[in-house]
Parts: structure tokens; sequence; C-alpha cells
């Protein structure tokens, strides 16, 4: 299988731009471009379909035997990479307050998630391998799109649990009300914290260390473009009455 099929040409990138832009031009776009219609833009530029469902593909080209991982957020927002809720982690949460070697058995697990997650798709759709589809929007109006490969039925593993070593969080306070501690990954090589799981709450996993994905994309996989200011936007006016052309 040719690995580079899970990367768009440029003539697709451009029609992806297009796509985008002409969403953001709609009078009720905010400056946020949701996940579904990246799903949906990528599907349609690539002739795959869209899954809509809770697993780790969101996009799938069945042909090609090639799928994707979509994620659409402001550049501030963190990106959360799944709810990751481990077995027995009651009793694992417990142990990694007394050691080292529990904290690490804990982290292991987490990452054992994400991989299994990944793997899972792989089978279950029978594909070769997993793309990451990724749209970064920035305050200016500036974006970033980029893809970048994740895992193949060769090299399953998205994340190396032997690369983090694990910690809970400070708690802290906001006015009257106590934050829940979450657990870290630090990234043993640079010591930057790539994961945060919230696993006394809502099992979010936020991923941190996907900015040094960012740095990382290939100028060959990647695009960078203006969206349209709120002047540029469509008259709310003029779009009801396009769109009550087209509906008689």
């Amino acid at each position: 299988m040719n690995e580079a099929a899970i990367f768009s040409n440029p003539a697709q990138m451009k029609r992806l731009v297009q796509i985008i832009t002409s969403y953001a031009r709609l009078p009720f776009a905010s400056h946020n471009i949701p996940g579904a219609l990246l799903e949906s833009a990528l599907a349609h530029v690539r002739n795959a379909e869209v899954l809509r469902t809770y697993d780790f593909v969101d996009v799938i080209q069945r042909q090609q035997r090639i799928g994707w991982q979509v994620k659409s957020t402001q550049a501030a927002t963190p990106v959360t990479w799944k709810r990751a809720k481990i077995p027995n982690q009651v009793a694992l949460i417990a142990e990694s307050r007394k050691s080292a070697r529990g904290k690490q058995v804990l982290g292991d697990a987490i990452i054992d998630c994400c991989n299994q997650h990944a793997l899972a798709s792989l089978h279950r759709y029978e594909l070769e391998a997993i793309g990451y589809a990724r749209l970064i929007l920035h305050p200016d109006h500036q974006a970033n799109y980029f893809e970048r490969r994740l895992c193949t039925q060769a090299s399953p593993a998205i994340f190396n649990k032997l690369e983090f070593e694990w910690c809970w969080s400070t708690a802290k306070k906001t006015g009257k009300k106590e934050q829940l501690q979450a657990f870290h990954g630090i990234h043993r090589a640079t010591q930057e914290k790539w994961f945060a799981w919230h696993g006394l709450g809502e099992n979010q996993l936020h991923f941190n260390g996907e900015r040094r994905w960012w740095e990382e994309a290939s100028k060959l996989h990647a695009v960078t473009f203006s969206l349209p200011m709120a002047s540029d936007q469509l008259d709310l006016e003029k779009f009801v009455a396009l769109l009550s052309k087209l509906t008689t």
C-alpha cells in the first residue's frame, strides 16, 4: 500500500481551503470551524465517507484502505484526544498515589488505551494506515491545516509509553471551587507536558504535545490561509433570499 495516499495533493488541499473559507463567509458562522464540517469537507475532497461513530477514525476511504482522525479547534484550545476510561482505573489511581511505580503503571495504561483505540479502527475497517487531518484557527483570522501519518498495520502504535513519566498536578482553587487534579504525562526528552488525563472527572485526555506536531508538519502536507473577516460575510437577508430561490 502506498502510504502517501494519506496525504491530499495540492489540488485537494486547495479545494479543502475553498470549502472552509466558503463556510466562514456564511452570516451565522463564528470564528470556529466545526469538526463535523472539516470531516465532511475531507470526505468530499477525498471521495471518502464520514463515519459519525465513536471510533478512532472519523473519515475512511475504503478503496484505498486509509482513514483519518480529524480535529478542528482554536489555537488556544487544548485538543481532547479521547475520553480515556481505563479498566480498573479506581485501583490504578489509588496505587498511583503511593509510588512512582504506581504512577507509571497508570500512565502506561493511558498510552495503551490510546494505541488500542487506533488499532481497533485499523482492524474494524481493514485499514492499512490512519492519518491525522488538523485545522488550527488563530485569533488574527489566519488558519493552518496539515496532515500527518499516525499509524499503519506494520507500525500500529502512535505513542511509545517509554517516552513518558507521570505525576499528579497540584490541586487548584478557582474562586470557591477546587479543581480536581489532573494526571500529567511528561515527555522525558523535552520535560514538556504532553498529556493531561482528567480521570477524577469525566476522563477527558487532553493532548498538549500535539503542538509539537504543528512544528513538524511538512510544508508538502500543510497550508496556511486567511479566513474571511466579519465584513466579508454574506448579508443575512441576501442569504435567506438566495436559499428561498433554491427551494422554490
